[in-house]
């Protein structure tokens, strides 16, 4: 069991942060636990990469002095694993908000989402999603999404060296005319894996949003070495 000059001295957390949990709500959480765990005033506590809300998976939590290694990890690839549906969209390009447009998906084959991907890989142009915690004038950008004001958002360079199609279910594609498309990428700091949903969809002509994402990966930690937050706390001393 550590102890509280370990948590100061500093420590690497790799956390399985769980769905709906904001990352900033799971540092405050942490940090919460080990100041009552050890009975102290102060810890700085700090995460190496956000998740959205919506997604599940590796959170890099630095306490103490391994605060200061956050750039470098954040700095690092990342994998994700997840589900593109192809045949609509919604303005935050996942589940956050709904549906506002629905696209033909009968001409879209097999063959022809695993050759879409092609495009993608290497270095490209991406513009981050209007519902994304980026300022701009001082402002979140989700602020002025939700505000309804329009705002122009500046594309940026990012690198994808692997995007991988691991199942396409076209089970719903009578019913509601969505296939659900299954993937994992690696990807550079800074990609935005919803705008890369939204831009599949355009490569097929049709239209496209993120339903599930889990980041599996930062550099060399993995989120099977990862803890739930239920059980980081249960290994912490108690009274």
């Amino acid at each position: 069991m550590l102890k509280i000059e370990d948590y100061l001295f500093g420590q690497v957390l790799l956390i399985d942060k769980p769905l709906h949990w904001t990352s900033f709500q799971v540092v405050n959480k942490l940090r919460w636990e080990i100041r009552q765990a050890f009975n102290i005033k102060k810890i700085k506590v700090g995460h190496a990469g956000t998740l959205d809300p919506l997604a599940t998976g590796l959170l890099v939590i630095c306490t103490g002095k391994m605060t200061k290694e956050i750039d470098s990890f954040q700095a690092q690839a990342k994998e994700y694993t997840g589900t593109i549906v192809l045949g609509s969209t919604t303005p935050s390009f996942d589940l956050e908000t709904e549906i506002n447009h629905t696209f033909p998906t009968n001409h879209i084959t097999e063959s022809l989402i695993k050759e879409a991907t092609k495009p993608f890989i290497g270095k490209i142009q991406q513009i981050p999603p209007v519902f994304s915690a980026i300022k701009k004038n001082g402002k979140r950008l989700y602020e002025f999404a939700r505000a309804g004001e329009e705002v122009e958002i500046k594309s940026r360079t990012v690198t994808i060296s692997e995007f991988e199609i691991t199942n396409i279910d076209t089970s719903t594609a009578l019913s509601t005319g969505s296939v659900n498309v299954g993937f994992r990428v690696v990807c550079s700091k800074g990609t935005y894996i919803r705008s890369l949903a939204n831009d599949f969809g355009k490569a097929l002509q049709s239209g496209a949003h993120l339903s599930a994402l889990r980041r599996t990966k930062i550099g060399d930690f993995h989120v099977d070495n990862a803890s739930s937050i239920e059980t980081f706390i249960k290994n912490l001393p108690s009274e």
